[in-house]
C-alpha cells in the first residue's frame, strides 16, 4: 500500500534499509582496483567504497567522500554502474550503488595515501581473479558491471542477479570458487605483503548494523494509454503535515525493505492499489530524494530512494478494471504531460519526465537526485 510522506506516525517497521556506494577503478590493462579490509576476517577483500551518511546528498557523494577517506585522494566519478538490492537473514537489507571512475594512472596509484584502519594494502586484479577474490554477492555484481557493454548500464540487479534490462545482456554462469587473498600481492604503505595480520573491528557485527543510519524506498509505475497520458492516482487524505492537500502520485509506494525486492513490490503496490496483476517492466529511473541533514528544506526525516518502473501502454479494458484500494486512494487520472505536471509536486513531475524520456531510449534507468540528472 502506499505509504504517508516523511513526519506521518505509521510506524515504519520493516521498511527502512542500508545505503552504500563502491567505485569501480580500471586501469590501462583492464584490470579493477581491490582493497583487503583489515577488520574483517570472513570477507578480506572488496572494492573501495562504504556506507551513506545522512550528510550526504546522494550516492554519489557517498562514493566520493569514502574515497578521500579511504585512499586520500578525490576521485573523478563516471557513470553509475548498477544498483543491487540484496536481502539477508544475516543483516539488514542494502542499496548499493557501484560507480565507474576514471582510470588511474600508475603516478596516481603511487599516490596513495590509505586511512590504514580502512585499508590494509591494494592490489590490481583481471576480471577472473576479482571474481574469486570477492565475496560472492560483490564479485556477482563487479562482474556483472565488468562483463556487460558500458552502454547497458547502469544495470539493475537484485541479490546481485541480473533482472529487468540486465538480462538482455548478460547470462547466468556457474559461481567461481571464493579464494579470498589466495594468490593476491597486495601493496600498502609497509610496502608488499600477502598476509597483513587482521586488526579488531571497531564494533561488533551486530551493534555496527543496529547503529548505522538507514534509507526507505518507493517503487512506482508508469503507465501510459495509447495517446500517451500518464496514469495518477491522489491519495486519500492523512492527518499529518500537508495531508489535507490533494496529492497526486504514480501508482506505488513503500517497499517492505525486510521482505521483498523492488519489482516485487512494484507489482504488489499495483496489485493493491489498482487491482491489476502485471509483471514491472524496465527500471525507467532511480530518484534519490536527500533527507533534511543533508537538505534541511526538504523536511523528510531520512533520505529516499524512488524506483521507477515501466507499466507499458494500458488498453481502454485495464482502465475499466480499475479496482482503487479505497482506503489509500480517492480517485484516478488519464493525463497528459502538461497536466500531469500541474498536479504532481516539482520533483515528483521531474521525475516523470526523466522516466518518460528513459522509454525512448536503449540501457539501464536515469539516475536521479530530487527529480535532476545526478552528476
Amino acid at each position: 500500500m502506499s505509504s504517508p510522506p516523511a513526519g506521518s506516525q505509521d510506524g515504519r517497521a520493516g521498511r527502512t534499509l542500508l545505503a552504500a556506494a563502491g567505485v569501480l577503478f580500471p586501469d590501462g590493462r583492464g584490470r579493477v582496483l581491490v582493497v583487503r579490509l583489515p577488520y574483517d576476517r570472513k570477507h578480506p577483500v572488496a572494492v573501495p567504497g562504504g556506507g551513506w551518511e545522512p550528510e550526504d546528498h546522494s550516492p554519489r557523494r557517498t562514493a566520493v567522500r569514502e574515497i578521500a577517506e579511504e585512499l586520500g585522494f578525490t576521485p573523478r566519478l563516471g557513470p553509475l554502474a548498477c544498483i543491487d538490492w540484496t536481502l539477508d537473514d544475516d543483516r539488514p537489507p542494502i542499496a548499493a550503488f557501484l560507480y565507474w571512475a576514471e582510470p588511474l594512472t600508475p603516478e596516481q596509484a603511487a599516490a596513495f595515501t590509505p586511512d590504514a584502519a580502512e585499508v590494509g594494502g591494494w592490489s590490481w586484479l583481471t576480471p577472473e581473479e576479482a571474481a574469486h577474490a570477492l565475496p560472492p554477492r560483490l564479485s556477482r555484481r563487479v562482474s556483472a558491471c565488468l562483463r556487460a557493454p558500458r552502454a547497458a548500464g547502469p544495470l539493475e540487479l537484485e541479490d546481485s542477479l541480473s533482472v529487468g534490462h540486465t538480462l538482455d545482456h548478460l547470462t547466468a554462469g556457474p559461481a567461481p570458487e571464493y579464494t579470498r587473498l589466495a594468490g593476491i600481492t597486495l601493496t600498502g604503505a609497509a610496502g608488499p605483503s600477502v598476509a597483513a595480520p587482521p586488526v579488531e573491528p571497531p564494533l561488533d557485527r551486530d551493534t555496527y548494523y543496529a547503529t548505522r543510519p538507514r534509507i526507505r524506498a518507493k517503487a512506482r509505475t508508469l503507465f501510459t494509454d495509447a495517446d500517451g497520458r500518464v496514469l495518477l492516482v491522489r491519495l486519500r487524505p492523512w492527518s499529518g503535515p500537508g495531508g489535507e492537500e490533494p496529492y497526486w502520485v504514480l501508482p506505488g509506494g513503500g517497499i517492505e525493505a525486510d521482505r521483498e525486492l523492488p519489482r516485487a513490490a512494484a507489482r504488489r503496490e499495483v496489485r493493491e492499489e489498482l487491482g491489476w496483476e502485471c509483471a514491472p517492466g524496465r527500471l525507467l529511473a532511480l530518484d534519490w530524494l536527500p533527507g533534511r541533514t543533508a537538505e534541511p528544506a526538504t523536511g523528510r526525516d531520512t533520505a529516499v530512494l524512488v524506483y521507477v518502473f515501466d507499466g507499458g501502454t494500458v488498453t481502454d479494458g485495464q482502465l475499466a478494471s480499475i479496482a482503487l484500494a479505497e482506503d489509500e486512494l480517492v480517485e484516478w487520472r488519464l493525463c497528459t504531460p502538461v497536466e500531469a505536471r500541474a498536479l504532481l509536486s516539482a520533483s515528483s513531475w521531474a521525475r516523470t519526465a526523466a522516466a518518460l524520456a528513459a522509454r525512448d531510449r536503449p540501457g539501464g534507468p536515469a539516475e536521479l537526485v530530487g527529480g535532476r540528472p545526478a552528476g
